[in-house]
């Protein structure tokens, strides 16, 4: 029995080490492949850490004996900057730091011979987790005046943000819509038609419901939420009667009724974000009886569509940038690099043609072009466009540097509301502007 118990117990170490090595590996060869996603983790990592800081670092700290707060050199009433607005501050410019440093690190990147590539993107994860933890704790030893001069920038920043989802929306659904049409398969037609139909109808309905939840019985006056609700349903009327008439050469009804869905949706959640108290909030007044586990499942699964968001705008440079300043090489940049090290695809830099054979010339202009193989994406913009979600989460959870009216949820107050009001005109408007800008310019080039 000893001997058996005695193996048993070694096979169980054994089995203990391969899976732990497994993990490690698996975690390496994930982060050297995706590095898109690593770098979510600790995005996402940061933001639950500014959201504990906010809700329960004082409540833990002042629980903490006294001699330990004296050992940590942490004084008796205990500073803001460790919990509350200034900690969501703090974490959120460490986090902007570092993606901003890798921004600037990392612009001009376009081949993946690149030492950048390989020992700064998608290697080298030590020294980087270590120096994301550096600018996390340096950030809390700011200043308080430099951490409000940050605040005012992230207002900014998070503006710019906002204005990188609505284009890559546009974007989405134009290219969707264009992918379908070029097909020329009525299944696919039929598709958008289906998906059209729903897109219209999801919006008429979520209509019917923001006048039933936000227009309560023996509210006394709920005008205000009837005119952004009314107001929603023009602005979507009018856009999509804009893409049939004859002037918008590229409307058409499915990118009109994914954007009228997403714009109700904005007024949904404009509407949703008035302070709890509001007697016309009827979305409020039922989260007042929520469970913590409702309050947190809603605020993660914001983190998570900030994350998404800023994970595809990072990757769809496309959109954004031009062949002529993005990360991602065209035939020329390649052709180039090809010339600066002497060889091509069809000329070898003064070759000695009596000696080198068709194969060896082959075989090194097969060598040189897999060496000059372009990246697939901006690594600069990518990192650029995780520094101002960095900014946009921390505006979320203070309600836009009012502080949040509720402190156990996110993006509560009358400066969110009107964000979201603001984002949802904005976006009306960028969409009308892609149907009438041909007719406006009629020479330049929108496709």
């Amino acid at each position: 029995m000893f001997m058996i118990g005695y193996a048993g117990s070694a096979l169980a170490s054994c089995a203990a080490v391969c899976a732990c090595q497994c993990c490690q590996f698996v975690t390496k060869e994930t982060m050297r492949r995706s590095a898109r996603l690593a770098y979510c983790v600790l995005f996402t990592l940061a933001m639950l850490l500014a959201w504990v800081l906010r809700d329960f670092a004082k409540p833990l700290l002042e629980k903490i004996p006294w001699i330990v707060r004296h050992a940590a050199g942490l004084p008796e009433e205990l500073s803001e900057k460790w919990y509350g607005q200034q900690a969501v501050y703090r974490v959120s410019m460490g986090n902007f730091l570092f993606f901003g440093l890798l921004s600037l690190v990392l612009l001009g990147v376009k081949f993946k011979s690149d030492k950048r590539d390989q020992y700064l993107q998608h290697g080298g994860w030590i020294v980087k987790v270590g120096l994301w933890i550096g600018f996390n704790i340096i950030a809390f030893l700011a200043p308080v005046s430099l951490i409000n001069a940050y605040s005012w920038l992230a207002r900014a920043g998070s503006g710019v943000f906002l204005v990188v989802q609505m284009i890559i929306l546009l974007d989405l659904m134009q290219s969707w819509n264009d992918s379908w049409v070029e097909k020329d398969d009525e299944r696919y037609l039929y598709g958008l038609l289906a998906l059209t139909m729903g897109g219209y109808i999801g919006a008429l309905t979520l209509s019917g419901v923001l006048y039933w939840l936000f227009t309560p019985a023996g509210a006394d006056s709920c005008g205000f939420n009837i005119t952004i609700i009314t107001l929603t349903l023009l602005l979507c009327l009018s856009f999509s009667l804009l893409s049939l008439h004859p002037v918008a050469k590229n409307g058409s009804l499915f990118p009109s009724a994914a954007i009228t869905l997403y714009v109700t949706y904005l007024g949904y959640s404009a509407l949703q974000s008035e302070p709890h108290s509001y007697e016309c909030n009827g979305v409020g007044h039922r989260y007042t009886a929520a469970s913590a586990t409702t309050l947190a499942l809603g605020m993660l699964l914001t983190l998570l569509s900030v994350v998404y968001s800023a994970l595809r705008a990072g990757s769809n440079t496309r959109t954004f940038l031009t062949s002529s300043n993005s990360g991602t090489p065209t035939a020329r940049d390649v052709e180039e690099a090809l010339l600066d090290q002497g060889t091509s695809a069809g000329l070898d830099g003064a070759p000695d043609t009596q000696t080198m054979t068709t194969g060896a010339k082959t075989e090194r202009s097969s060598k040189a072009m897999s060496e000059f193989e372009p990246v697939t994406y901006s690594y600069s913009f990518f990192h650029l466009i995780f520094a101002l979600a960095s900014m946009y989460i921390a505006m979320l959870m203070t309600g836009w540097g009012t502080g949040a009216e509720e402190r156990d949820l996110m993006d509560v107050g009358w400066t969110s509301v009107w964000v979201k009001i603001c984002s949802q005109w904005a976006t009306a408007a960028l969409y009308s502007w892609t149907l009438a800008a041909p007719m406006v310019f009629p020479d330049r080039d929108f496709s």
